[in-house]
């Protein structure tokens, strides 16, 4: 009777198992290197989309350079609204993202709903930039996001277009008042100097 030895055939399984694994790990590596940016505390919060409600997670813009705007459509600043797309339009492919968030906490200048200010920002102003459904963005029912850029220094908004510069790393850079449009010399270099970062 011949003797057959088990050897080529368990070699031939432990070849099999090396190369699965190298694969999967290669796999996980190249997954990694495409992962989106780690979320940062500040844009762990959701809000629902304007023209539609849709639940909107602020992860999505982690890693991108922000400026948080309280809005209003009755407002002596409204036309702000056209500056904020040009800036949207100018740097948006290079990380720039203007947030929007709808506010009737000064002098009730957004009494609307959402359709109606849907309608104003898009058909009015040709907004393309996210915006976000009503709500409050100062004093003790801030909302979470406006309480923490309150809290991180930025103060709360005294008034409608109130803005806030988020850098890429999810923290406050600066924060500006109602007067301060958006083709201020000032808020374009601050702008740029965050889009630079890394």
């Amino acid at each position: 009777m011949a003797f057959t030895s088990p050897f080529p055939a368990l070699l031939g399984r432990l070849l099999a198992l090396l190369a699965s694994l190298t694969c999967a790990w290669s796999s996980a590596a190249s997954a990694a290197e495409t992962a989106p940016a780690k979320c940062p505390p500040l844009l762990q919060k959701s809000f629902n989309r304007l023209q539609d409600d849709a639940p909107q997670n602020l992860c999505q813009y982690a890693g991108k350079v922000l400026l948080v705007v309280n809005t209003a459509s009755y407002c002596g600043f409204t036309p702000q609204y056209e500056g904020l797309e040009k800036l949207y339009a100018q740097y948006g492919g290079k990380g720039l993202v203007v947030l929007g968030f709808p506010s009737n906490d000064f002098g009730e200048q957004e009494p609307g709903k959402s359709k109606e200010i849907a309608d104003l920002c898009y058909n009015t102003y040709g907004v393309k930039f996210p915006m976000f459904e009503k709500t409050v963005v100062s004093g003790k029912s801030a909302n979470p996001l406006f309480a923490e850029l309150a809290k991180a220094g930025g103060g709360s908004p005294k008034w409608n277009f109130y803005k806030y510069l988020v850098g890429r790393d999810g923290k406050l850079i600066d924060s500006y008042s109602s007067i301060t449009k958006p083709d201020s010399s000032g808020l374009a270099k601050d702008i740029q100097k965050a889009l630079a970062q890394p």
